[in-house]
């Protein structure tokens, strides 16, 4: 466990290399065509203004690196020097995002713009003075709130992480609610099972009430007191919730904002509910195994459900413009999310889990 006082910047740099790695993973979608243009890599600096470009590329490029930017600030805190985690992360950013549009020149889908460089590093400049302005405030209010509500084991702050790169499930509205760890694409595999109306709701609620399962016995883990689960896991699967309703909205049609609320996603909801209700007590080792083998189930029969042609209407109606890339980016995090939470829960610190808190 970190010291006293270090978790928050322990916590920021977790989620400053996840974010890194979102970012490299969107800027090299969809990692196909590789092949040389016989142009400088760095030629696109000295290039003039780009011939295309919208208000919303600059701000979304410019968006895209201000996280980076404060996460790294945060993370950099303990170093010496008032601004050298400012700088620090502010030049990481700029190498970072100069690597990217480097790496474009070889993708034939990509185009590398001196103008994208400049947004990216302003982003991320923008997100490092931002950190270096609420860290003397934030830090300190944040350690006192990881102390009440953190449970003191070490990686806590890993498992909030993961819980944070969750939040990118429900942001694919073709998939099955909270379905995630379906890696038939990724490894283009035919479904096992054809498409049955009348056993899709079963499939349906399985699938959503062990993620749900998974998710929240997760979250309980990381709390220092089991009661606190019960107010706080509610809430974040409500925000998961919204976040699916949300993208829905935005992403397919406002008409198709509720469409996620099927027969079988209420019967696994409303599964998973009473399942929370009789479990979030447990000590934290017998949480956390409930929790690997709910994720072990969720992800075995999401791999074995069948293709729901509404899924793949959605996926056909969102997949486009600007979130072709987003598209490729929240379907990868989806996929992989159990793998990188399954070692989580089964390497989970034996010292001082068998205790209940």
């Amino acid at each position: 466990m970190p010291p006293p006082g270090n978790r928050p910047i322990v916590f920021a740099r977790y989620l400053a290399f996840a974010w890194c790695a979102l970012i490299v993973y969107g800027s090299l979608h969809p990692f196909v065509g590789w092949r040389s243009t016989g142009i400088g890599v760095w030629t696109f600096i000295g290039a003039g203004w780009p011939r295309y470009w919208t208000a919303f590329d600059l701000l979304a490029n410019v968006a895209v690196y201000l996280p980076l930017g404060f996460f790294l600030c945060l993370g950099l805190r303990n170093l010496r020097g008032r601004a050298t985690a400012l700088v620090l992360a502010t030049v990481f950013g700029a190498l970072l995002s100069l690597a990217m549009e480097s790496a474009q020149n070889y993708l034939p889908s990509r185009v590398p713009s001196n103008l994208d460089l400049s947004c990216n590093a302003l982003g991320a400049l923008i997100g490092a003075v931002f950190g270096q302005l609420v860290a003397p405030r934030s830090l300190g209010r944040l350690e006192q709130a990881a102390q009440r509500l953190l449970s003191p084991l070490p990686h806590s702050e890993l498992g909030l992480t993961l819980l944070g790169l969750w939040m990118m499930v429900p942001l694919s509205p073709e998939i099955l609610l909270f379905g995630a760890g379906d890696l038939r694409q990724l490894l283009d595999v035919t479904p096992p099972l054809p498409f049955a109306v009348e056993h899709f709701s079963v499939i349906e609620a399985g699938v959503t009430a062990c993620h749900a399962l998974a998710v929240g016995l997760l979250l309980r883990c990381l709390l220092a007191r089991w009661w606190q689960a019960y107010l706080l896991v509610p809430l974040f699967l409500l925000l998961g919730l919204l976040v699916r309703t949300l993208a829905a909205a935005v992403l397919v049609s406002p008409g198709d904002a509720w469409q996620w609320l099927t027969p079988g996603a209420q019967l696994g909801l409303q599964s998973s509910a009473l399942a929370l209700l009789l479990t979030l007590w447990l000590p934290l080792r017998a949480a956390a195994v409930l929790a690997l083998l709910a994720l072990l189930a969720g992800t075995a029969v999401v791999n074995l459900a069948p293709f729901n042609p509404y899924s793949q209407a959605a996926l056909a109606a969102w997949q486009q413009g600007h979130f072709l890339n987003f598209n490729g980016l929240t379907r990868l995090v989806a996929s992989l999310w159990p793998l990188l939470a399954l070692p989580f829960l089964a390497l989970w610190p034996v010292r001082g889990i068998g205790r209940s808190t």
